[in-house]
């Protein structure tokens, strides 16, 4: 068995574009032969695919796609914004979409269901060989509910139900459905603006309150010096009792005045109905929120695919 270093496996990347592990893999059942394994990564369809799997994909799509009581939103990545207009990863966006609506959001179980004859996973896989970037099936959400419906928005849309920012939100209740959908319509565009964190502020993340606290706690310095605990809790409330208005969808001010409470905006659209609607849920993607673009160490990826140290030459 030959000695498989560093450098082939640098080697047999540069030429076949494949992952390093395959690289390996592929070095090792050869015996070491570069072209033979060339030729191995091929058969294997790892060759083209492979290269782009270790780019960074933060751009894409949201898709969202709903069916009366139930609706989901998808997000797909991929490196460039320039992908997003391509009309394979649309039409792949939106396939996903709709079977996620009755696979659910579990984005395993997703990858593993069946598109056009293929595994989700597949036909991901050949569309990065195929349209030449790294992409990436990111996550997905549904929400339903018994009576009402889950109405969605798609804000800078792309194509119909896909662009940079999806929203769904889950309506309960008995009025009318045109009515229950024209008010969800008003809604989405609202999450869609303001951002909110939870339905509720006692739904926020409790570790954002905590970070809110200590801002708080920090601008208050002065005041808060010397004070006894019971003292510095009354100070530090007030800012962090603000944040959570703010950042709730249910206390928000809507975007159309800037003073109705997203609550009290539903309970008077719901009076005018003539029936009951009342916000059950709600979800917002935005597109690459959340990721972190980094550069990777190379040498060190390669030597530590290797087996080897980062100090140990590379050729």
């Amino acid at each position: 068995m030959a000695e498989i270093t560093a450098a082939m496996v640098k080697d047999l990347r540069e030429r076949s574009g494949a992952g390093m592990m395959d690289c390996k893999k592929a070095l090792a059942e050869t015996n070491g032969d570069i072209e033979a394994a060339i030729d191995w990564l091929r058969a294997k369809g790892l060759a083209s695919a492979g290269k782009k799997a270790g780019r960074t994909a933060a751009e894409g799509l949201v898709g969202v796609a709903t069916q009366g009581t139930k609706g989901v939103v998808v997000e797909v990545n991929s490196e460039t914004d320039f992908v997003a207009k391509n009309e394979q990863f649309q039409a792949f966006v939106r396939d996903v979409t709709q079977l996620a609506l009755t696979t659910g959001d579990d984005v395993q179980a997703l990858l593993g269901a069946t598109l056009n004859g293929s595994t989700v996973q597949e036909v991901l896989t050949s569309n990065i060989a195929t349209i030449g970037e790294n992409q990436n099936l990111r996550r997905a959400k549904t929400l339903s509910v018994g009576q009402g419906a889950v109405v969605s928005y798609v804000h800078n849309a792309a194509a119909p139900g896909m662009g940079k920012i999806g929203v769904l939100v889950a309506l309960e209740g008995d009025a009318p459905a045109d009515k229950i959908e024209a008010l969800g319509k008003q809604l989405a565009m609202h999450i869609a603006a303001a951002a909110p964190l939870a339905l509720t502020g006692e739904g926020i993340d409790p570790a954002i309150i905590e970070r809110e606290a200590a801002i708080a706690k920090e601008k208050a310095a002065d005041k808060i010096a010397g004070k006894p605990p019971e003292v510095v809790e009354k100070i530090v409330k007030g800012p962090v009792d603000k944040f959570r208005k703010e950042n709730a969808l249910l206390s928000q001010a809507v975007v159309f005045d800037g003073k109705t409470p997203v609550q009290d905006f539903v309970a008077a659209e719901a009076k005018a109905a003539g029936g009951s609607i009342r916000i059950a849920d709600f979800v917002r993607f935005q597109l690459g929120e959340g990721i972190e673009k980094q550069q990777s160490d190379f040498a060190a990826e390669v030597a530590a695919t290797a087996g080897v140290k980062k100090a140990d030459p590379v050729a």
